[in-house]
């Protein structure tokens, strides 16, 4: 708006300065020459200031294409950005909101950072036109949630980062399935679920970090323990996911709670799928029924079985020492009874009864000598 108000400005003291020359020229092609020349003049100059140009509290860099204008207390995006910009720095301001369009001055942008600023409201259109964009920076926002397709318009976004925000919740698509996307960030925050389905939309992410969130360990969660497995088996890198509620998992790695101790989530009954039932005579009027108590249906029912698992295993473990030392026993024995038998075939009398022999010696019988 400044450099239109500028343009009619010059274009007005133009035309003042040209009448007195009509008035007093007597040949008109030099008039028409003149007024050609000037306003080549000014369209250049015009052009100049929007190629070159830099908003007032931005510093510019020409040779990076970058523009600087963090901590200034701004509360909107600048308007008069240059169009060549591919780096936009926006941290630590005051911006509260995101209209539809917001950066279409810019549509050769590749990396905007709006970190600690007190975002809360971003419009669905809010980046629309940034076709270019690989690097989106969120974290230290005021954000609680997000529209199912803000991000649709970032075919190339590699890096989104959502840390330190409010958020409580994210839908299971962000926009259309991100292929080039390799970091996905939104630790602390307040999630307690996460779908899969979301997760399974970004085929190339590497860096996942989901670490001091409000994660309940339910059975609804038992999907994104599936995910991580498979996740760090290929060679995905993350910070875990730690147990909120319930108690019994409270403080406890998602990684680690096996997978006997998750019951399946119940199916919805009939009754709930028809919560509302109409009325005798009203066609149009309905009453919803009132709500069952399953208050503790989808979350984690340890068996007893584990609770007495140290027991158990000591008792294999004594068994086993039992069965062995009796095993030996029996070997020991079979092995004792074996060679009692060999020495016994061998000598049939035994050596008391081979000296009461007689022994023939060239042809005369020896007899003990002894006394009858």
């Amino acid at each position: 708006m400044a450099i239109i108000q500028w343009y009619q400005a010059c274009m007005t003291t133009l035309v003042l300065m040209v009448e007195p020359l009509q008035e007093t020229c007597s040949y008109p092609n030099f008039f028409l020459l003149v007024v050609g020349e000037l306003l080549l003049l000014s369209s250049v100059i015009i052009l100049l200031q929007v190629v070159c140009g830099c908003p007032e509290k931005c510093r510019c860099h020409s040779s990076s294409n970058s523009v600087d204008c963090s901590q200034q207390g701004l509360a909107e995006i600048p308007s008069d950005l240059p169009p060549q910009t591919q780096t936009l720095h926006l941290q630590d301001n005051q911006i509260h909101q995101l209209p539809a369009f917001a950066f279409r001055s810019v549509p050769q942008l590749t990396t905007l950072n709006l970190c600690n600023n007190s975002l809360s409201d971003l419009a669905p259109g809010a980046f629309n036109g940034l076709q270019h964009l690989q690097v989106l920076n969120l974290t230290q926002n005021s954000l609680h949630s997000l529209e199912s397709r803000l991000f649709h318009s970032l075919p190339q976004l590699r890096e989104l980062d959502l840390s330190s925000n409010n958020i409580s919740h994210l839908p299971t698509s962000l926009g259309e399935p991100w292929e080039n996307l390799s970091v996905f960030a939104v630790q602390q925050n307040q999630l307690q679920q996460l779908d899969r389905v979301l997760l399974e939309s970004m085929p190339s992410v590497r860096l996942l970090l989901l670490k001091d969130n409000l994660w309940q360990c339910n059975c609804h969660l038992l999907g994104l323990k599936l995910w991580l497995e498979k996740f760090i088996y290929k060679g995905g890198i993350t910070d875990g996911v730690i147990c909120a509620s319930p108690d019994t998992w409270k403080g406890k790695d998602l990684l680690k709670i096996p997978h006997e101790l998750y019951q399946p989530c119940p199916f919805p009954s009939p009754d709930r799928e028809s919560s509302m039932v109409q009325q005798p005579g009203s066609a149009h009027r309905a009453v919803p029924r009132p709500p069952e108590s399953h208050s503790a249906e989808c979350e984690l029912k340890p068996k007893p079985r584990p609770a007495n698992l140290r027991h158990a295993m000591a008792t294999v473990i004594i068994t086993g020492i039992v069965c062995g030392v009796v095993c030996l026993m029996m070997l020991a024995a079979a092995i004792y009874g074996c060679t009692y038998a060999a020495i016994t075939a061998k000598y049939p009398g035994g050596p008391l009864a081979q000296t009461d022999k007689p022994v023939k010696i060239e042809g005369k019988e020896l007899f003990d000598s002894s006394p009858a």
